[in-house]
């Protein structure tokens, strides 16, 4: 992988390994989407380079981690099920992440882990090791996404200040349904707690990559279409596993 001080040459593609994180600003604004192309033009005759991509939803804890993290936590909701920081195992990722690291010099292979959605009636749990998910070196690049991927933790005053404007303009967020309903439902503290696992996130994670590359929904209201494109994912899903999944309702949670 490329190292911290040195430069990276994306632009005609001469690096001999990369290790790239891609978010967007929320869930559903399509990082698959483009990830899948990214991975089809580097591995493509023109650059010929082999790709390794990797989720943060396959980082998630089990199904018992996540029920722990939802009871020690009780009154905060946004911690009731998977997705925000707290929810993901951190240690996991940077054991992967420095396996990768080190494939095409030491480690020779690394497993990937997942994270099956569909399981405990949407709930999920990590899935048993698929053989198909080893990665064996010789690996150029490697892409990390998720919605958070690229986040830091705020100061206290920062968090505050940005909590109470979201909260007051809740009403104006766009048409997704759930989010004034959400943010009568979180108090300060629970933001606190989510910032405070987000601290692991830089420590343990970004070290290790070379670039960020952030999407958006490209939107005046960046937050209407979310619901929506979870709808479709979840019935995309449920339709290839015999309707195992979240209900509507629980997506719009």
């Amino acid at each position: 992988m490329q190292p911290d001080n040195s430069p990276l040459q994306i632009e005609a593609v001469v690096c001999t390994e990369i290790l790239l994180r891609l978010s967007d600003r929320k869930a559903q604004a399509g990082k698959t989407t483009v990830v899948r192309a990214i991975q089809r033009a580097l591995s493509s005759p023109e650059h010929g380079l082999s790709v390794c991509v990797l989720s943060l939803d396959d980082l998630y804890l089990s199904h018992t981690g996540l029920v722990h993290v939802a009871d020690t936590h009780a009154m905060n909701t946004l911690l009731r099920g998977r997705g925000q920081p707290g929810t993901h195992d951190v240690d996991l990722g940077h054991a992967v992440l420095q396996g990768l690291l080190e494939i095409n010099h030491t480690t020779k292979s690394v497993d990937l882990p997942s994270f099956d959605k569909s399981l405990f009636n949407g709930e999920g749990d990590r899935a048993p090791m698929d053989p198909g998910r080893t990665i064996e070196s010789p690996i150029d690049v490697v892409i990390v996404e998720g919605w958070c991927m690229g986040f830091y933790p705020l100061g206290d005053s920062e968090l505050e200040r940005r909590y109470y404007e979201v909260k007051v303009g809740s009403k104006e967020s766009g048409g997704l349904p759930n989010i004034p309903s959400i943010m009568e439902a979180v108090s300060l503290e629970d933001m606190k707690t989510i910032n405070g696992y987000l601290k692991e996130y830089p420590l343990k994670l970004y070290t290790f990559f070379g670039m960020l590359v952030q999407i958006t929904a490209g939107s005046e209201t960046p937050y209407a279409p979310i619901y929506k494109w979870r709808l479709q994912q979840e019935h995309h899903m449920k339709s290839l596993n015999g309707g195992r999944g979240m209900t509507d309702d629980q997506v719009k949670l």
